[in-house]
This record gives structure tokens, C-alpha cells and sequence, in this order.
């Protein structure tokens, strides 16, 4: 079961609203819909939560790039709103990886052999793809919290108390914002 809630500050204090993500698909469809719920270009908060698995916090401030932190990756992972949160930026890869290992794939099987080698042919001859190391898995997602530490930090929950957020998390990050009775109102 996921809940999600927009927080936008505004000059009189903060908005909530619970909001639905059903026509969400990306990262940038869920950046249009926080900067549709701004004011004046104000901070907007999208809060994603699976239920006793993972939370996300994505931060819009105008027309910056949207800041992102997530509870835990890998549970993250296993949903269809998380992996639209994962983005190859956060995990740290480099955008398009995917493709350009699917290329390198198709030109060397993963055995170490061409498909139309000789059966005669020497195996000594050259190191397979194989001898390789290929342990490291360029599409594994890290346990554990991920994203900016910070990105609530001016709004006065630090690092180090976002990291000891689990369940509940929305109602302890509105009440550091000062947030919570109007957030109540949506939940």
C-alpha cells in the first residue's frame, strides 16, 4: 500500500495534500506535479511511502533539478513507484551503461566464444570476456538510504535525524517543518 502527499510552502506556511500517482510514469512527470502544486516557485515535498518498507523525499525548489532521498534502495527497487525515484544519476551509474553492455554482449558471447568459432580452435589463444571480472553487477541497487542527507536540513530535520526516520517518517518530517496539523487534514 503506498501514500503520497505534496507539502508546498507558500508566504502563509505550508500546504498538504494527498495526491494520487496514478498517471506518473517519471521522474520529470513527478517534478511537473510538484511544480503545478507551487506557488511562486516555492519548495514543494512530494512524500512517497510503501507501507514498513521504504519512504522517498523529493524536493522542488522552482526550476532547480529535483533532490531525492530514499529510505532504502533495494526495497525501493521492488516498486514501481521507487524505480521511477532510482534514477542512474542517484545509483551512480552512467546514463545509458544499460545499452552500451547489451552492445558488448551481443558482439562476444558470455561463454568467451564467437558463435561461429572453429570446434578446432585453440581456447589458449586469447583471455575470454569471462576471465574477466564480471562479478561486480552494474544493475545492483545498494541497501540502505540513499540520495541527498541534506535535503531537508534548512528546513530543520538534519542528516542525522532523516537517517533514523522509519515508520511514520511524514509525521515526524512535518513536525520538524511545523507541518503537522496541516498535514493532518490529508491523511
Amino acid at each position: 500500500m503506498y501514500f503520497a502527499a505534496l507539502l508546498a510552502r507558500t508566504e502563509d506556511g505550508w500546504e498538504a495534500s494527498d495526491t494520487e500517482l496514478d498517471d506518473v510514469e517519471t521522474l520529470s512527470d513527478l517534478t511537473d506535479l510538484a511544480r503545478e502544486a507551487s506557488m511562486d516557485e516555492d519548495t514543494v515535498l512530494v512524500y512517497i511511502e510503501q507501507e514498513d518498507a521504504w519512504f522517498g523525499v523529493i524536493r522542488v525548489d522552482g526550476e532547480e533539478d529535483p533532490r531525492i532521498y530514499i529510505s532504502d534502495a533495494s526495497a525501493a527497487a521492488r516498486s514501481s513507484y521507487g524505480e521511477i525515484l532510482l534514477t542512474d544519476e542517484l545509483l551512480g551509474r552512467e546514463p545509458g551503461a544499460e545499452v552500451e553492455i547489451a552492445a558488448l554482449e551481443e558482439l562476444v558471447d558470455l561463454d568467451g566464444t564467437e558463435e561461429d568459432a572453429d570446434d578446432g580452435a585453440d581456447d589458449r589463444a586469447a583471455p575470454a570476456v569471462t576471465d574477466l571480472d564480471l562479478d561486480h553487477d552494474p544493475d545492483a541497487v545498494p541497501a540502505g538510504p540513499i540520495g541527498e542527507l541534506g535535503i531537508l536540513a534548512d528546513l530543520g530535520l538534519s542528516e542525522k535525524e532523516l537517517l533514523t526516520l522509519r515508520t511514520d517518517a511524514l509525521v515526524e518530517i512535518a513536525d520538524a517543518l511545523g507541518a503537522a496539523e496541516v498535514l493532518e487534514t490529508v491523511r
